[in-house]
């Protein structure tokens, strides 16, 4: 390979890491053609790109975008390396997961997982990075957490509404009690009024 070509792989590669905030590092040695060739399709079929490419060029890819950033990826790069970019966090991981329990080989091996920043190295990791959630899966959650004490009140409204609109039936307990109209006193007829006497009058007599 050529000083020119080894330039021209390390700008593709140095516009993948940039373009790409989740990468996968892997050892594919021991791995058939056709098993390359499957674990491609399989790559391809799920919006993941796969490149094969020498240790040093990667280094020096990753060296000129920020030295600090990638250094826990640097001891990984040995032995053959096939990287896998994706915007799915987790998509890689179920991917090589998923193609080694049908091939039944401890290959592809996970090497180191570059995941939003954060490095993950060991095929030991590879189980937990199946479970990593999405972003569309947390903003869902976070959706799901507002929206509970919403529902709680709205589900409080309806119960409500439900209990207090209810007509009630005549003669239920909650029927509210017709007025009584109260019926006119009678009054009693007065007796009429007895004739005055006119009681004769008597003279006292005169004192002498």
């Amino acid at each position: 390979m050529t000083k020119e070509q080894k330039n021209e792989v390390i700008e593709a590669l140095k516009e993948k890491f940039s373009q790409y905030s989740n990468f996968y590092v892997t050892n594919t040695e021991s791995l058939s053609v056709a098993q390359v060739s499957n674990l491609r399709r399989a790559c391809f079929n799920k919006q993941v790109e796969m490149k094969v490419a020498k240790n040093t060029l990667i280094r020096k890819a990753l060296e000129s975008l920020g030295n600090e950033t990638y250094a826990g990826v640097f001891d990984s790069l040995n032995n053959v390396t096939a990287l896998m970019f994706s915007d799915n966090p987790k998509e890689p991981a179920l991917i090589l997961s998923s193609f080694r329990k049908e091939n039944k080989n401890e290959r592809p091996e996970l090497k180191a997982a570059f995941i939003n920043g954060d490095i993950y190295t060991g095929d030991n990791n590879l189980v937990n990075l199946t479970k990593i959630k999405t972003k569309n899966e947390l903003i869902g959650e976070v959706i799901g957490l507002l929206q509970s004490p919403a529902k709680r009140v709205l589900a409080a409204l309806l119960h409500h509404h439900e209990k207090g609109g209810v007509v009630n039936q005549p003669g239920s307990d909650d029927a509210a009690a017709a007025p009584t109209a109260e019926a006119p006193t009678a009054e009693a007829p007065s007796a009429p009024d007895a004739p005055a006497t006119d009681a004769p009058a008597t003279d006292a007599p005169a004192a002498e």
